[in-house]
Protein backbone atom coordinates (compact mmCIF):
# COMPACT_ATOMS: atom_id res chain seq x y z
CA UNK A 1 0.00 0.00 0.00
CA UNK A 2 1.27 3.46 -0.81
CA UNK A 3 0.32 4.84 2.56
CA UNK A 4 2.13 7.02 5.01
CA UNK A 5 1.66 7.56 8.72
CA UNK A 6 0.96 11.13 9.72
CA UNK A 7 2.79 10.73 13.02
CA UNK A 8 6.44 10.72 14.07
CA UNK A 9 8.64 7.81 13.09
CA UNK A 10 9.58 5.34 15.80
CA UNK A 11 12.59 3.00 16.09
CA UNK A 12 10.21 0.07 16.56
CA UNK A 13 8.14 0.95 13.49
CA UNK A 14 9.07 -2.29 11.72
CA UNK A 15 7.90 -4.30 14.71
CA UNK A 16 4.63 -2.35 14.74
CA UNK A 17 4.06 -3.11 11.07
CA UNK A 18 4.69 -6.83 11.57
CA UNK A 19 2.34 -6.95 14.55
CA UNK A 20 -0.30 -5.05 12.62
CA UNK A 21 -0.11 -7.43 9.68
CA UNK A 22 -0.59 -10.39 11.99
CA UNK A 23 -3.42 -8.67 13.87
CA UNK A 24 -5.24 -7.71 10.70
CA UNK A 25 -5.15 -11.11 9.02
CA UNK A 26 -8.45 -12.97 8.74
CA UNK A 27 -9.29 -15.18 11.71
CA UNK A 28 -10.48 -18.61 10.52
CA UNK A 29 -13.29 -20.01 12.64
CA UNK A 30 -14.29 -23.49 11.52
CA UNK A 31 -15.05 -23.18 7.81
CA UNK A 32 -15.73 -19.42 7.96
CA UNK A 33 -13.43 -16.41 8.05
CA UNK A 34 -13.97 -13.31 10.17
CA UNK A 35 -11.69 -10.45 9.16
CA UNK A 36 -9.62 -8.90 11.96
CA UNK A 37 -11.28 -6.21 14.06
CA UNK A 38 -10.74 -2.47 13.63
CA UNK A 39 -8.30 -0.77 15.98
CA UNK A 40 -5.38 -3.19 15.92
CA UNK A 41 -3.16 -0.30 14.85
CA UNK A 42 -3.44 3.42 14.19
CA UNK A 43 -5.10 3.92 10.78
CA UNK A 44 -2.76 5.35 8.17
CA UNK A 45 -3.41 8.09 5.66
CA UNK A 46 -3.00 8.32 1.91
CA UNK A 47 -0.27 10.67 0.70
CA UNK A 48 -2.41 12.21 -2.03
CA UNK A 49 -6.04 12.23 -3.16
CA UNK A 50 -7.39 9.41 -5.28
CA UNK A 51 -10.27 11.63 -6.36
CA UNK A 52 -9.04 15.26 -6.34
CA UNK A 53 -11.37 17.99 -5.04
CA UNK A 54 -13.45 19.54 -7.82
CA UNK A 55 -11.69 22.74 -8.96
CA UNK A 56 -13.67 25.95 -8.66
CA UNK A 57 -13.30 26.53 -12.41
CA UNK A 58 -15.51 23.46 -12.93
CA UNK A 59 -18.31 24.48 -10.57
CA UNK A 60 -21.65 24.64 -12.34
CA UNK A 61 -24.86 26.18 -11.03
CA UNK A 62 -25.72 22.73 -9.67
CA UNK A 63 -22.51 22.69 -7.63
CA UNK A 64 -23.00 26.27 -6.43
CA UNK A 65 -26.50 25.42 -5.24
CA UNK A 66 -25.07 22.70 -2.97
CA UNK A 67 -22.42 25.07 -1.65
CA UNK A 68 -25.04 27.69 -0.85
CA UNK A 69 -27.21 25.07 0.86
CA UNK A 70 -24.62 23.34 3.02
CA UNK A 71 -21.65 25.71 3.50
CA UNK A 72 -22.13 28.53 6.04
CA UNK A 73 -22.58 31.98 4.51
CA UNK A 74 -19.19 33.52 3.79
CA UNK A 75 -17.44 30.18 4.18
CA UNK A 76 -15.43 28.25 1.64
CA UNK A 77 -15.95 24.54 0.97
CA UNK A 78 -13.00 22.48 2.13
CA UNK A 79 -11.35 19.48 0.50
CA UNK A 80 -13.92 17.00 1.79
CA UNK A 81 -16.91 18.95 0.48
CA UNK A 82 -15.24 19.73 -2.85
CA UNK A 83 -14.47 16.03 -3.30
CA UNK A 84 -18.13 15.13 -2.80
CA UNK A 85 -19.09 17.84 -5.30
CA UNK A 86 -18.12 15.42 -8.08
CA UNK A 87 -21.53 13.82 -7.37
CA UNK A 88 -24.01 16.55 -6.32
CA UNK A 89 -26.68 13.98 -5.37
CA UNK A 90 -24.20 12.42 -2.95
CA UNK A 91 -23.69 15.83 -1.32
CA UNK A 92 -27.43 16.02 -0.72
CA UNK A 93 -27.63 12.54 0.77
CA UNK A 94 -24.57 12.77 3.03
CA UNK A 95 -24.65 16.40 4.13
CA UNK A 96 -28.37 16.49 4.97
CA UNK A 97 -27.87 13.86 7.66
CA UNK A 98 -24.48 15.20 8.73
CA UNK A 99 -26.03 18.61 9.31
CA UNK A 100 -28.68 16.98 11.46
CA UNK A 101 -25.97 15.21 13.46
CA UNK A 102 -23.81 18.32 13.90
CA UNK A 103 -26.53 20.95 14.35
CA UNK A 104 -30.02 19.63 15.02
CA UNK A 105 -29.81 16.44 17.04
CA UNK A 106 -31.14 16.21 20.58
CA UNK A 107 -27.63 16.02 22.08
CA UNK A 108 -25.91 18.97 23.70
CA UNK A 109 -23.18 20.59 21.56
CA UNK A 110 -20.52 19.41 24.01
CA UNK A 111 -21.59 15.76 23.76
CA UNK A 112 -21.90 15.96 19.97
CA UNK A 113 -18.34 17.17 19.59
CA UNK A 114 -17.03 14.67 22.13
CA UNK A 115 -18.46 11.79 20.09
CA UNK A 116 -17.51 13.26 16.71
CA UNK A 117 -13.88 13.82 17.67
CA UNK A 118 -13.50 10.43 19.36
CA UNK A 119 -14.86 8.70 16.26
CA UNK A 120 -12.61 10.76 13.99
CA UNK A 121 -9.62 9.79 16.16
CA UNK A 122 -10.47 6.09 16.09
CA UNK A 123 -10.68 6.13 12.28
CA UNK A 124 -7.58 8.27 11.85
CA UNK A 125 -9.53 11.08 10.15
CA UNK A 126 -7.49 14.24 10.54
CA UNK A 127 -9.89 15.72 7.95
CA UNK A 128 -12.87 15.51 10.30
CA UNK A 129 -10.80 16.30 13.40
CA UNK A 130 -9.60 19.62 11.93
CA UNK A 131 -13.09 20.49 10.73
CA UNK A 132 -14.66 19.95 14.17
CA UNK A 133 -12.08 21.28 16.67
CA UNK A 134 -13.28 24.91 16.27
CA UNK A 135 -16.84 23.74 16.96
CA UNK A 136 -15.65 21.75 19.98
CA UNK A 137 -14.14 24.93 21.45
CA UNK A 138 -17.39 26.79 20.79
CA UNK A 139 -19.16 24.00 22.72
CA UNK A 140 -16.94 24.69 25.73
CA UNK A 141 -14.32 21.96 25.41
CA UNK A 142 -10.89 23.18 26.46
CA UNK A 143 -7.71 22.48 24.53
CA UNK A 144 -6.68 19.94 27.16
CA UNK A 145 -10.07 18.21 26.99
CA UNK A 146 -9.78 18.02 23.21
CA UNK A 147 -6.41 16.28 23.58
CA UNK A 148 -7.93 14.00 26.20
CA UNK A 149 -10.53 12.84 23.68
CA UNK A 150 -7.64 11.10 21.94
CA UNK A 151 -6.61 9.51 25.23
CA UNK A 152 -10.07 8.00 25.67
CA UNK A 153 -12.44 7.25 28.53
CA UNK A 154 -9.73 6.85 31.17
CA UNK A 155 -8.45 10.42 30.79
CA UNK A 156 -10.31 11.95 33.73
CA UNK A 157 -13.77 12.50 32.26
CA UNK A 158 -16.83 12.70 34.45
CA UNK A 159 -18.45 9.23 34.56
CA UNK A 160 -21.24 9.71 32.01
CA UNK A 161 -18.98 11.31 29.42
CA UNK A 162 -16.52 8.45 29.96
CA UNK A 163 -19.33 5.97 29.25
CA UNK A 164 -20.18 7.77 26.01
CA UNK A 165 -16.56 7.56 24.93
CA UNK A 166 -16.63 3.83 25.68
CA UNK A 167 -19.77 3.56 23.58
CA UNK A 168 -17.90 5.07 20.62
CA UNK A 169 -14.98 2.68 21.16
CA UNK A 170 -17.25 -0.36 21.39
CA UNK A 171 -19.12 0.53 18.21
CA UNK A 172 -15.84 1.06 16.37
CA UNK A 173 -14.18 -2.15 17.59
CA UNK A 174 -17.11 -4.53 18.03
CA UNK A 175 -19.94 -2.99 15.96
CA UNK A 176 -21.94 -3.37 19.18
CA UNK A 177 -22.49 -1.72 22.56
CA UNK A 178 -22.71 -4.01 25.56
CA UNK A 179 -25.56 -3.92 28.06
CA UNK A 180 -23.50 -2.25 30.80
CA UNK A 181 -22.72 0.82 28.70
CA UNK A 182 -26.08 0.90 26.89
CA UNK A 183 -28.08 0.71 30.12
CA UNK A 184 -26.12 3.59 31.63
CA UNK A 185 -26.93 5.65 28.55
CA UNK A 186 -30.61 4.68 28.69
CA UNK A 187 -30.81 5.59 32.38
CA UNK A 188 -29.85 9.21 31.61
CA UNK A 189 -31.16 9.58 28.06
CA UNK A 190 -34.54 9.20 26.41
CA UNK A 191 -34.95 7.10 23.26
CA UNK A 192 -34.12 9.92 20.87
CA UNK A 193 -31.04 10.92 22.86
CA UNK A 194 -29.79 7.33 22.71
CA UNK A 195 -30.49 7.10 18.98
CA UNK A 196 -28.77 10.41 18.32
CA UNK A 197 -25.69 9.36 20.30
CA UNK A 198 -25.35 6.10 18.38
CA UNK A 199 -26.06 7.75 15.04
CA UNK A 200 -23.46 10.45 15.71
CA UNK A 201 -20.79 7.78 15.95
CA UNK A 202 -22.22 5.88 12.98
CA UNK A 203 -22.45 8.94 10.71
CA UNK A 204 -18.92 10.14 11.46
CA UNK A 205 -17.62 6.60 10.96
CA UNK A 206 -19.22 6.53 7.51
CA UNK A 207 -17.72 9.87 6.48
CA UNK A 208 -14.30 8.95 7.85
CA UNK A 209 -14.27 5.74 5.79
CA UNK A 210 -15.40 7.67 2.72
CA UNK A 211 -12.82 10.45 3.10
CA UNK A 212 -9.98 8.06 4.01
CA UNK A 213 -10.56 5.82 1.03
CA UNK A 214 -11.02 8.67 -1.46
CA UNK A 215 -7.76 10.11 -0.13
CA UNK A 216 -9.23 13.46 0.95
CA UNK A 217 -6.38 15.58 2.30
CA UNK A 218 -6.81 17.64 5.49
CA UNK A 219 -7.32 21.36 5.03
CA UNK A 220 -4.65 23.66 6.41
CA UNK A 221 -5.20 24.38 10.09
CA UNK A 222 -3.29 25.78 13.06
CA UNK A 223 -1.13 23.21 14.82
CA UNK A 224 -3.48 23.26 17.82
CA UNK A 225 -6.39 22.16 15.59
CA UNK A 226 -4.63 19.13 14.14
CA UNK A 227 -5.07 15.59 15.35
CA UNK A 228 -2.63 15.04 18.28
CA UNK A 229 -0.64 12.17 16.82
CA UNK A 230 1.90 12.35 19.62
CA UNK A 231 -0.70 10.61 21.81
CA UNK A 232 -0.41 6.80 21.60
CA UNK A 233 -3.25 5.16 19.69
CA UNK A 234 -5.57 2.92 21.66
CA UNK A 235 -9.12 1.57 21.76
CA UNK A 236 -10.80 1.06 25.14
CA UNK A 237 -12.29 -2.36 24.37
CA UNK A 238 -10.57 -5.32 26.02
CA UNK A 239 -12.29 -8.21 24.22
CA UNK A 240 -14.47 -9.14 21.27
CA UNK A 241 -18.10 -8.71 22.21
CA UNK A 242 -20.60 -8.75 19.37
CA UNK A 243 -24.06 -10.09 20.10
CA UNK A 244 -27.11 -10.52 17.91
CA UNK A 245 -29.79 -9.36 20.30
CA UNK A 246 -32.93 -11.46 20.49
CA UNK A 247 -35.14 -8.54 21.49
CA UNK A 248 -35.09 -4.87 20.46
CA UNK A 249 -33.65 -2.24 22.73
CA UNK A 250 -36.06 0.26 21.14
CA UNK A 251 -39.50 -1.22 20.46
CA UNK A 252 -40.67 -0.16 16.96
CA UNK A 253 -43.71 2.01 16.49
CA UNK A 254 -46.90 -0.05 16.13
CA UNK A 255 -48.21 -0.66 12.63
CA UNK A 256 -47.30 -2.39 9.41
CA UNK A 257 -44.00 -2.25 7.60
CA UNK A 258 -40.39 -3.14 8.23
CA UNK A 259 -38.84 -2.86 11.68
CA UNK A 260 -36.08 -0.47 10.57
CA UNK A 261 -38.24 2.55 9.60
CA UNK A 262 -40.68 1.89 12.44
CA UNK A 263 -37.80 1.94 14.90
CA UNK A 264 -36.28 5.18 13.67
CA UNK A 265 -39.78 6.60 13.32
CA UNK A 266 -39.75 6.88 17.12
CA UNK A 267 -37.64 10.01 16.52
CA UNK A 268 -39.24 11.89 13.60
CA UNK A 269 -36.49 14.51 13.12
CA UNK A 270 -33.78 11.88 12.95
CA UNK A 271 -35.88 9.68 10.70
CA UNK A 272 -36.55 12.51 8.25
CA UNK A 273 -32.82 13.24 7.94
CA UNK A 274 -31.76 9.64 7.22
CA UNK A 275 -31.45 9.26 3.48
CA UNK A 276 -27.97 7.93 2.71
CA UNK A 277 -29.12 4.42 1.84
CA UNK A 278 -31.44 5.89 -0.75
CA UNK A 279 -28.40 7.10 -2.66
CA UNK A 280 -26.75 3.68 -2.65
CA UNK A 281 -29.88 1.81 -3.69
CA UNK A 282 -31.53 4.34 -6.01
CA UNK A 283 -28.91 6.73 -7.44
CA UNK A 284 -25.54 4.98 -7.38
CA UNK A 285 -24.11 3.99 -10.74
CA UNK A 286 -23.61 0.48 -9.39
CA UNK A 287 -27.36 0.02 -9.71
CA UNK A 288 -27.61 1.61 -13.15
CA UNK A 289 -24.85 -0.14 -15.05
CA UNK A 290 -25.69 -3.78 -14.42
CA UNK A 291 -23.34 -3.83 -11.43
CA UNK A 292 -26.05 -4.32 -8.80
CA UNK A 293 -24.49 -7.69 -7.91
CA UNK A 294 -21.31 -5.77 -7.06
CA UNK A 295 -23.29 -3.44 -4.84
CA UNK A 296 -24.89 -6.32 -2.95
CA UNK A 297 -21.55 -8.07 -2.47
CA UNK A 298 -20.15 -4.92 -0.85
CA UNK A 299 -23.23 -4.48 1.35
CA UNK A 300 -23.45 -8.09 2.48
CA UNK A 301 -19.72 -8.36 3.23
CA UNK A 302 -19.70 -5.20 5.36
CA UNK A 303 -22.88 -6.45 7.05
CA UNK A 304 -21.23 -9.78 7.74
CA UNK A 305 -18.09 -8.17 9.14
CA UNK A 306 -20.26 -5.94 11.35
CA UNK A 307 -22.41 -8.94 12.33
CA UNK A 308 -25.56 -6.97 11.50
CA UNK A 309 -28.37 -9.47 11.21
CA UNK A 310 -30.98 -6.98 10.01
CA UNK A 311 -28.77 -5.66 7.23
CA UNK A 312 -27.86 -9.18 6.16
CA UNK A 313 -31.48 -10.36 6.18
CA UNK A 314 -32.77 -7.42 4.15
CA UNK A 315 -30.16 -7.65 1.43
CA UNK A 316 -30.20 -11.40 1.09
CA UNK A 317 -33.94 -11.10 0.60
CA UNK A 318 -36.37 -8.30 -0.19
CA UNK A 319 -34.29 -5.10 -0.46
CA UNK A 320 -31.26 -6.17 -2.45
CA UNK A 321 -32.62 -9.52 -3.52
CA UNK A 322 -29.09 -10.93 -3.58
CA UNK A 323 -30.29 -14.52 -3.52
CA UNK A 324 -32.60 -13.87 -6.48
CA UNK A 325 -29.64 -12.34 -8.31
CA UNK A 326 -27.89 -15.66 -7.99
CA UNK A 327 -25.19 -14.50 -5.59
CA UNK A 328 -23.60 -17.39 -3.66
CA UNK A 329 -24.82 -16.17 -0.26
CA UNK A 330 -23.25 -19.03 1.70
CA UNK A 331 -19.83 -18.16 0.30
CA UNK A 332 -19.85 -14.49 1.39
CA UNK A 333 -18.94 -15.24 5.04
CA UNK A 334 -15.94 -17.25 3.81
CA UNK A 335 -14.32 -14.09 2.49
CA UNK A 336 -12.32 -13.20 -0.62
CA UNK A 337 -9.88 -16.11 -0.40
CA UNK A 338 -12.59 -18.78 -0.56
CA UNK A 339 -12.60 -20.86 -3.75
CA UNK A 340 -15.17 -20.00 -6.38
CA UNK A 341 -14.93 -16.21 -6.61
CA UNK A 342 -13.79 -14.65 -9.82
CA UNK A 343 -10.89 -12.22 -9.26
CA UNK A 344 -13.00 -9.06 -9.40
CA UNK A 345 -15.59 -10.42 -6.96
CA UNK A 346 -12.77 -11.31 -4.57
CA UNK A 347 -11.44 -7.77 -4.84
CA UNK A 348 -14.88 -6.35 -4.02
CA UNK A 349 -14.90 -8.42 -0.84
CA UNK A 350 -11.38 -7.23 -0.01
CA UNK A 351 -12.52 -3.65 -0.56
CA UNK A 352 -15.19 -4.08 2.13
CA UNK A 353 -12.82 -6.01 4.42
CA UNK A 354 -10.06 -3.39 4.28
CA UNK A 355 -12.47 -0.53 4.83
CA UNK A 356 -13.93 -2.30 7.87
CA UNK A 357 -10.64 -3.43 9.38
CA UNK A 358 -8.19 -0.69 8.38
CA UNK A 359 -10.49 2.34 7.90
CA UNK A 360 -8.98 2.72 4.41
CA UNK A 361 -8.63 0.64 1.25
CA UNK A 362 -5.16 -0.33 0.01
CA UNK A 363 -3.74 0.87 -3.30
CA UNK A 364 -3.69 -2.69 -4.54
CA UNK A 365 -7.41 -3.21 -3.99
CA UNK A 366 -8.37 0.29 -5.15
CA UNK A 367 -6.46 -0.19 -8.40
CA UNK A 368 -8.02 -3.62 -8.92
CA UNK A 369 -11.48 -2.04 -8.99
CA UNK A 370 -10.23 0.86 -11.11
CA UNK A 371 -9.59 -1.61 -13.94
CA UNK A 372 -13.36 -1.78 -14.48
CA UNK A 373 -14.71 1.34 -12.74
CA UNK A 374 -14.39 5.01 -13.70
CA UNK A 375 -14.03 7.72 -11.02
CA UNK A 376 -17.78 8.09 -10.51
CA UNK A 377 -18.18 4.36 -9.99
CA UNK A 378 -15.21 4.34 -7.60
CA UNK A 379 -16.97 7.00 -5.51
CA UNK A 380 -20.13 4.90 -5.57
CA UNK A 381 -18.21 1.75 -4.67
CA UNK A 382 -16.71 3.61 -1.70
CA UNK A 383 -19.94 5.09 -0.34
CA UNK A 384 -21.65 1.68 -0.51
CA UNK A 385 -19.80 -0.11 2.33
CA UNK A 386 -19.17 3.20 4.14
CA UNK A 387 -22.91 3.90 4.27
CA UNK A 388 -23.80 0.36 5.24
CA UNK A 389 -21.18 0.36 7.96
CA UNK A 390 -23.18 3.26 9.41
CA UNK A 391 -26.42 1.33 8.96
CA UNK A 392 -24.95 -1.75 10.66
CA UNK A 393 -23.79 0.20 13.71
CA UNK A 394 -27.17 1.90 14.08
CA UNK A 395 -29.13 -1.35 13.77
CA UNK A 396 -26.84 -3.23 16.15
CA UNK A 397 -26.87 -0.70 18.98
CA UNK A 398 -30.69 -0.60 18.93
CA UNK A 399 -31.14 -4.34 18.44
CA UNK A 400 -33.45 -3.89 15.46
CA UNK A 401 -34.91 -7.31 14.75
CA UNK A 402 -35.14 -8.98 11.35
CA UNK A 403 -38.57 -8.91 9.79
CA UNK A 404 -40.69 -12.09 9.96
CA UNK A 405 -39.70 -14.75 7.48
CA UNK A 406 -36.30 -13.28 6.59
CA UNK A 407 -33.06 -15.23 6.69
CA UNK A 408 -30.98 -14.89 9.82
CA UNK A 409 -27.29 -14.12 9.97
CA UNK A 410 -25.29 -17.36 9.58
CA UNK A 411 -23.64 -18.43 12.85
CA UNK A 412 -19.92 -17.99 13.40
CA UNK A 413 -18.50 -21.21 14.87
CA UNK A 414 -16.43 -20.84 18.03
CA UNK A 415 -12.70 -21.53 17.72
Amino acid sequence: MRLTKRYPSHPQALIWVCVALLASAPVHLGSQAVVGRPGSMRPVSLMKPRIPPLPEAQWTDEHKQRIAKFVPAGGRPGNSFRTLLHVPELVDRTMTFHHYITRDSSLSPRIRELLILRTAWLHGSDVIWRERVPFARQAGLTNEEIRNIARGAAAGWEPFEAHLLRMADQLFRNSFVNDAVFNLMAARYNTCNVMDAGMTVADVASLALLYNTLGVQPDDAPTADRMPLDIPYGVDVPQRETVTLKAPRAVPMPGKGANNPRTFGLCPKLSAARNGSGYVNQISMLGKTGRDRDRELLILRIGWNSQSEYEWSEHVGPVGGARKMGLPIERIPLGPDAPGWDPFEADLLRFADEMYRDSVVSDRTWNALKRLYDDRMMIDATITPANYRMVSLALNILGVQSNPGEEKLPPVPSR
